[in-house]
C-alpha cells in the first residue's frame, strides 16, 4: 500500500515511510504543490495511491464518490513531522486491516486509536 501525503503533512517523513507503505510519496514530490483536491484524488485513483490528509474534506469525499482511492483522515491537531510518521507507523497494521481487510473507504485515526 503506497500513501500520497497531502500538502498538510511534510514530505520529509516520506523517506521514513518507505519500509511500512513502500513507494509512498507526498504531493508536492509529485508536482501537484497547490493541485486542487480534485486533481489530488484522480492523480491518486489512477496511480494507486491510499491519500493520507488531516483534513476532512477526503473525508467527505470518500463518502460521495467511494473508492479507489481510499483515505487515511488522521484526525490530530497540528504535529510535528516526527510524531504524524510515529502515528502512520504505529497505526501501520490497522490501516491495513480498515482498507485491504475491511475494504473501507476511509480510514480514521485519531490519538485515541490504540
Amino acid at each position: 500500500m503506497k500513501l500520497l501525503l497531502d500538502e498538510n503533512l511534510s514530505r520529509r517523513i516520506v523517506p521514513f515511510l518507505q519500509t511500512a507503505f513502500p513507494n509512498s510519496s507526498q504531493v508536492a514530490l509529485l508536482g501537484l504543490e497547490g493541485a486542487s483536491d480534485s486533481e489530488i484524488w484522480q492523480y491518486a485513483k489512477t496511480n494507486g495511491f491510499v491519500i493520507v490528509s488531516r483534513d476532512s474534506d477526503f473525508q467527505e469525499r470518500s463518502l460521495v464518490a467511494g473508492h479507489p482511492p481510499q483515505v487515511v483522515w488522521l484526525k490530530i491537531p497540528n504535529r510535528s513531522k516526527t510524531i504524524v510518521l510515529n502515528i502512520l507507523l504505529d497505526h501501520h497494521t490497522e490501516i491495513e486491516q480498515a482498507l485491504i481487510e475491511q475494504d473501507r473507504a476511509c480510514v480514521e485515526i485519531s490519538p485515541s486509536n490504540r
